[in-house]
């Protein structure tokens, strides 16, 4: 699929993308059909359950419809960098232990009863430390190379996992349940949508920037050499890309897993190889992908709801272990 003929591709994508949103609208506790929907939304009628069927969409459900997107689209863009990176189809954005520092610092700050605010800051706190870490480890006088950050991070995704187990170990009963939901992906604070769709916004510029040397590396530093692109320069500005993209989504919503893998390699199997074109049908991809898992999530027990990291995993492990045995 060349940049030419992605563009129909891209389209189909963007549909797909509102009329998920669209069904996401209209499901959960309370069903709209389409006319109560869009009269719900026009607020042509001042009747008492017009104005609560907009309370439900504009306060509650419209704001976890925004807040589903931009989080699977800024993994799925971390995806693709990660995987362009370590040159393995198999990688995902955490697998160089970043999504561990952010949950290790907001779980921090959910012990310390800090506010909302406060959370966010800790989860970037630490998913910048986590990444300062990650590249003073794998500095080698000879430039960074993908193996030395591949090892640095699992190893250091080790140790962030030893104090989150910590921390839920210290935790009083009174705040476990919590901690725990939010590890496995929470999408119940749709006011925090803000600040990833900041980073949608201001990252998927970027990284199309990089469309061109993403192509190149993808068939190995020695190609990238060859035609003058400085392969260190683009490993550290990949990694802090991706780094400040997984921060944006773990510090509100968790480490939600798989989408940063999947959605990649499965446009990659539909023929979006170009990064000009994978790079934005990934984030439309990501971003539908995460918002009907959390539709499932909260639809499925009504009116329990499920973690959304638990829809992606579920999805994620088997076509993992699918795509595993295909790369022998």
């Amino acid at each position: 699929m060349t940049p030419a003929r992605g563009l129909p591709f891209l389209l189909f994508l963007a549909v797909l993308a509102l009329l998920s949103a669209g069904y996401a609208l209209s499901h959960g506790s309370v069903a709209f059909d389409f006319s109560a929907l869009s009269t719900a939304l026009s607020g042509s009628s001042g009747a008492e359950q017009t104005k609560l069927q907009q309370q439900i969409l504009l306060e509650v459900r419209a704001p976890r419809v925004a807040l589903a997107f931009a989080v699977g689209a800024l993994l799925a863009l971390a995806g693709v960098l990660m995987q362009a990176l370590l040159r393995n189809p198999l990688a995902d954005p955490y697998v160089l232990g970043l999504s561990g520092g952010a949950a290790s610092g907001a779980l921090l700050a959910l012990l310390l009863h800090l506010p909302l605010w406060g959370q966010q800051l800790a989860s970037w706190t630490g998913a910048a430390l986590s990444m300062a870490l990650v590249l003073w480890l794998a500095r080698d006088p000879s430039g960074r190379s993908a193996t030395r950050f591949l090892l640095t991070g699992v190893v250091l995704a080790a140790g962030w996992g030893a104090l989150i187990s910590f921390v839920l170990a210290i935790a009083p009963d009174a705040g476990l349940r919590g901690m725990l939901f939010w590890l496995m992906g929470d999408l119940s604070i749709p006011q925090s949508a803000a600040l990833p769709w900041w980073a949608l916004l201001l990252g998927l510029p970027l990284t199309w920037l990089l469309a061109r040397p993403l192509d190149v590396l993808t068939q190995g530093e020695l190609s990238a050499r060859s035609v003058g692109i400085s392969v260190g320069r683009v490993h550290l500005l990949l990694f802090v890309l991706a780094s400040l993209l997984t921060a944006a989504a773990v510090s509100v919503a968790g480490p939600v897993g798989f989408v940063g893998l999947v959605v990649p390699h499965l446009l990659r199997l539909a023929g979006a190889r170009h990064h000009r074109i994978l790079l934005p049908a990934s984030a439309l991809a990501g971003g539908t992908l995460l918002l009907l898992a959390d539709t499932v999530a909260r639809t499925a027990f009504i009116p329990q709801q499920l973690p959304v990291g638990v829809l992606t995993a579920a999805l994620g492990v088997p076509l993992f272990l699918w795509l595993l045995q295909r790369s022998r």
